[in-house]
């Protein structure tokens, strides 16, 4: 079921935020930059602050009270260009419920809602860049996230709806 994200939901998605960050970039192992940078990011009060900021929105997938995945969407962000639509900021599977359809439901959900034009970046060796161009997402240039004294490059891509902006 995929839905809003509700107050009591914020723990979860804090948690599974960090699981999935540290799967996904610390691939070399547990550095203390990464730590201090999850840490202070994936927090249930920062996802109760979105919660209450008008610009974002959170979705959840959840099942029998088992959170598998969430996007945080980003209405105020644009990429050079407002036609580009609006920034998926964040889209998490838990990797116990990765290939079951839960991150196209979820891109889905946020189209019913907010429309087909947006875009997304995702670290240049991560394996979604695979899952975004199957689903059509054309890569448009690319964003340096840097924390810590760390710099990742990410690819960014736009959705079909903004490609025809």
């Amino acid at each position: 079921m995929i839905r809003a994200a509700t107050s009591h939901d914020c723990a979860n998605i804090a948690l599974l935020g960090l699981c999935v960050w540290i799967d996904t970039y610390a691939t070399d192992g547990i550095k203390t930059a990464y730590t201090r940078h999850v840490l202070d990011t994936f927090t249930e009060h920062r996802y109760q602050a979105l919660l209450n900021d008008p610009h974002y929105h959170l979705l959840v997938s959840e099942q029998e009270g088992i959170l598998q995945g969430y996007v945080l969407i980003n209405l105020a962000s644009h990429y050079q260009h407002p036609d580009n639509g609006f920034e998926i900021d964040t889209l998490y599977v838990d990797k116990r419920h990765a290939g079951l359809g839960i991150g196209r439901q979820l891109l889905e959900a946020v189209q019913g809602r907010f429309g087909d034009r947006y875009w997304l970046y995702t670290w240049t060796q991560n394996a979604a860049n695979g899952f975004y161009q199957h689903l059509g997402l054309k890569p448009c240039g690319q964003i340096d996230f840097e924390f810590d004294g760390v710099t990742i490059t990410n690819t960014v891509y736009l959705s079909p709806g903004s490609q025809s902006a």
